[in-house]
């Protein structure tokens, strides 16, 4: 080219969740059956959509001529006023309509935030990682993601000295992105800890960035505390969505609601650059603003999710019960979301071992993909030869452990108990090589 295209953050840019497919997809075409424990897609693996909500789209598209039209930039007004009201039951600080922005699902509202951020302006993240969070910010910047560490063998507690220290050592850092509950470690974070994490910002004069789309899934709701509650006078965007909870993902329908946006003139121009941004793209998506009062209004609503979060909660017992006795690993038991994420123990792996592949193409095929690539993603690649089980290795996600996240999506919790015995089966013949 007669000059250079290529943004400055491109190689930034990975998602692993998806970028493991690749191989995945080639070995099924060699005849390897897969399960799929990557995507946390609760439909992709068998989850409906509730009758009763249904029922509610159907009758938005037969009855609601404007779900088929543009909606205001922000959303639907109606919508943003039910969302504020509904705060307020939480949030102390109070929202208005006009603080509530709609994007087409969360992904769009992440690339959004870190785009139109200055260049100079950095967020660091926990880590492991989700990696929408993770190459946007780094991608906006030209330079990898900061982060701050998850600790596994304490139920993945953020390690607040190395944030302080972190926040302290590096002027560039202005703002603290907690993803509570976690992905990929399936945690909430105790009320104390964010406690600790709003008063760093504060010090610092930083802003908090909070990415809840896992709010309504918690095994115990008690466990879950949003940091609007305690946000105190700290600028803070919290991320929520239809995605993961109705569960609608392609919907793709997310919106961030923001707090003590007139404290500070810089951050209230930021996010008026985010509505202006939308201006530009339209509006976000109208069909699903339209059903938000009407579904989270209904009793039934509550219900659904205490269901799906106690069958989420069983089969976090039923996979660390296997996992606990099978050496050179640490899986914390998750409380929330609907992820498991494993680790290997320091050691554990090398860049030798293999697990038995029947199929010669098979074998040679993924002997020349495991060539050169972090120890965890050469495990995840023989597990697939190997048993056929799809798994997002941790060093995909920004982290600096080896390991590996899988979902507890299954719902049959027989096919779920066998998968997860295949997998301790694969870990312990690969660690004794």
């Amino acid at each position: 080219m007669r000059n250079d295209i290529v943004h400055i953050g491109a190689d930034e840019l990975t998602y692993e969740i998806r970028g493991i497919m690749n191989v995945a997809r080639d070995l099924e075409k060699m005849g390897v059956p897969m399960v799929w424990e990557n995507i946390g897609d609760p439909v992709a693996k068998g989850a409906s959509m509730p009758a009763w909500i249904r029922d509610i789209v159907v009758r938005a598209v037969r009855e609601n001529d404007e779900c088929f039209g543009y909606c205001p930039t922000q959303g639907l007004f109606e919508t943003r006023a039910f969302l504020a009201e509904r705060a307020k039951t939480n949030a102390p600080r109070g929202l208005s309509p006009d603080d509530i922005l709609f994007f087409n699902g969360l992904g769009d509202a992440i690339a959004n935030i870190y785009t139109y951020l200055n260049a100079r302006a950095r967020v660091i993240g926990p880590s492991p990682a989700y990696p929408a969070h993770s190459s946007a910010e780094g991608a906006h910047a030209g330079e990898r993601h900061i982060t701050y560490n998850l600790n596994p063998e304490r139920n993945w507690l953020p390690d607040l000295h190395e944030l302080r220290n972190k926040v302290t050592y590096n002027p560039a850092i202005s703002g603290i992105l907690v993803v509570n509950p976690g992905n990929p470690t399936g945690q909430t974070v105790p009320k104390e800890v964010l406690e600790e994490i709003v008063g760093i910002a504060d010090e610092f004069d930083l802003f908090l960035i909070s990415d809840e789309i896992y709010g309504g899934v918690v095994h115990n709701p008690e466990e879950m505390v949003s940091v609007a509650e305690i946000v105190g006078e700290v600028p803070a965007l919290v991320m929520k969505g239809l995605s993961k909870e109705v569960p609608w993902p392609g919907a793709r329908c997310g919106w961030i609601e923001v707090y003590n946006r007139a404290r500070d003139g810089m951050f209230d121009r930021y996010i008026r650059t985010l509505v202006d941004a939308k201006a530009l793209e339209v509006c976000a998506t109208t069909l699903p603003q339209a059903i938000i009062p009407e579904v989270f209004s209904d009793p039934r609503y509550e219900a659904t999710l205490k269901e799906r979060s106690a069958a989420y909660a069983r089969r976090a017992r039923i996979a660390c019960d296997i996992f606990r006795s099978v050496p050179g690993i640490i899986a914390p038991l998750p409380n929330a979301a609907f992820y498991l994420s494993v680790v290997f123990e320091d050691g554990a792996l090398t860049d030798s071992q293999t697990l038995p592949v029947e199929d010669s193409g098979v074998r040679e095929y993924i002997a020349r993909a495991a060539r050169g690539v972090c120890a965890d993603k050469r495990f995840a690649y023989y597990l697939m030869a190997h048993a056929g089980v799809c798994v997002v290795p941790l060093s995909g996600l920004n982290s600096r452990l080896s390991g590996f996240r899988m979902t507890l999506l299954e719902p049959d919790e027989a096919v779920f108990a066998n998968t997860v015995e295949n997998i301790a089966r694969a870990i312990t013949a690969y660690v004794r090589g």
